[in-house]
């Protein structure tokens, strides 16, 4: 009965969140990060984003499977549509993977600004005509947009789905330590 009651408590602990470090993103921009997650290097930052648009900070843990970003929107929305921007949001997610099934969504506040979410599970579907390209992926992510300005700031954490247990309640503590100050 005691390695039974040992097991479970060594179990839940391990799903426990990591501590959480404030971490300066860019000018402006503070998220309190897991001591796991580390910068991304230039060279996993052109491999991840290949864009001309670099993001304001991107980092990663060890395994490199688990990322956190934070990205400029091309898109300008008003700070008033911001009940309108999340229904094209929502939409823009859904087209970016073959199936979504969204686990939470809506408008929170965080340091008083206010933030659209959406924490999902996707799936994209393998390519038959490649031999190593035809497994579905399936992840666990967390999109978080802020309104502000003339632009839209994109916070995303995504992992695994099969590494969703670990990292869901982190994810969330996470996205409630966001601050902007610009």
């Amino acid at each position: 009965m005691k390695k039974t009651i040992l097991f479970c408590a060594v179990l839940l602990l391990s799903f426990a969140p990591s501590k959480l470090i404030k971490t300066k993103v860019a000018d402006g921009i503070t998220v309190s990060l897991p001591s796991t997650l580390a910068p991304m290097t230039p060279d996993d930052i052109a491999q991840r984003y290949p864009s001309v648009r670099a993001p304001l900070g991107a980092f990663t843990n060890l395994d490199r499977d688990a990322d956190f970003s934070v990205n400029i929107s091309a898109t300008q929305w008003l700070e008033t549509d911001v009940e309108l921007a999340a229904k094209f949001f929502k939409s823009g997610i859904y087209n970016l993977y073959d199936r979504v099934d969204i686990i939470s969504e809506g408008i929170q506040t965080v340091n008083k600004k206010k933030f659209i979410f959406y924490e999902f599970e996707s799936r994209v579907n393998g390519n038959k005509m490649k031999e190593n390209e035809r497994a579905p992926i399936y992840r666990y992510a967390f999109v978080q947009y802020y309104i502000s300005k003339g632009r839209t700031l994109v916070f995303t954490f995504s992992c695994p789905k099969d590494r969703k247990p670990e990292w869901q309640e982190t994810t969330r503590a996470m996205m409630k330590t966001i601050k902007i100050s610009k």
